[in-house]
This record gives C-alpha cells, sequence and structure tokens, in this order.
C-alpha cells in the first residue's frame, strides 16, 4: 500500500446530534447551519478545491465525513450542557429560531436565553473522537 492508497483514519470527529421529532427539512436545514460556521473557526477541517477533467473548480470540503445522530430532545440538551462544559468547538440551533429569518435575528435569538434555560434542537460538535462519543452518547446514528 503507497501513502495514496492507505486509509485515512481521523483522530477528531465532526458531529452533529438532532432532535429526533424534527421534520425532515429541519433536519437538512438545522445539520447545514451546524456545520457552516466549523471551517471558519477549525480552517484545517477544509480540505482543497475539487476539480473535475475538464478542470472546472469547484469548492473545498471537509477533509472527513460529518457524523449525524439523532435523540430525544433530554439527549440533544445533556449534550449541548457536555459539549459547552467540556469546551468543545460547538454550534447550537434552537427551537426559536425556527422563528428568525436572519443571521442578526438568530443570534440575537440565543443571545437573550441563558444556556440552561437553551432549547437546542440540534448541537454541532468538533473534537477529539473519544471526546465526541462521550458527549454524543445516548444519540444514534441518523437513519
Amino acid at each position: 500500500m503507497t501513502a495514496e492508497t492507505f486509509p485515512i483514519r481521523f483522530d477528531t470527529k465532526i458531529a452533529v446530534l438532532l432532535r429526533e421529532d424534527l421534520a425532515t427539512w429541519q433536519r437538512l436545514n438545522v445539520t447545514a447551519f451546524l456545520v457552516s460556521g466549523l471551517g471558519t473557526r477549525i480552517p484545517e477541517v477544509i480540505g482543497e478545491p475539487y476539480r473535475d477533467a475538464d478542470d472546472n473548480e469547484y469548492l473545498s470540503m471537509f477533509r472527513q465525513p460529518v457524523l449525524v445522530f439523532e435523540g430525544s430532545g433530554a439527549v440533544v440538551t445533556r449534550a449541548h450542557s457536555r459539549a459547552v462544559e467540556r469546551g468543545m468547538t460547538t454550534s447550537v440551533f434552537t427551537s426559536e429560531l425556527f422563528g428568525t429569518g436572519n443571521d442578526r435575528d438568530n443570534r440575537a435569538a440565543v443571545r437573550t436565553v441563558p444556556r440552561e434555560k437553551l432549547d437546542p434542537v440540534g448541537v454541532g460538535m468538533y473534537g477529539p473522537r473519544n471526546a465526541v462519543d462521550k458527549i454524543v452518547k445516548g444519540g444514534r446514528m441518523h437513519p
């Protein structure tokens, strides 16, 4: 096996944990929002740009998979608390954000609520694989 064919194993994990009662469109939208800022905070998670055989260039994407989990509201809330308490790189999407329509109002909606009173419907995180596994414990892989 050469270096180019050897399987890549990551010691980090990108994970999203969603509340299990979300509608399909909400799951997709929340997931996109939760991972959207990761590359700005941790640039090394982004790979190189893509090119097709005609030399058209495409945007860079994450260099590793994004694992999506689901769980009850209690599981998501507990994971959110664990992630924040452990200093994990974390994103949060609260139920209030379904009623806003832009970044400014989204940030204002989160800003007005103390952490322990937030109603997270999704949490995104990046960190060491074992630490992320402990935070999402109780969740299950999204079907």
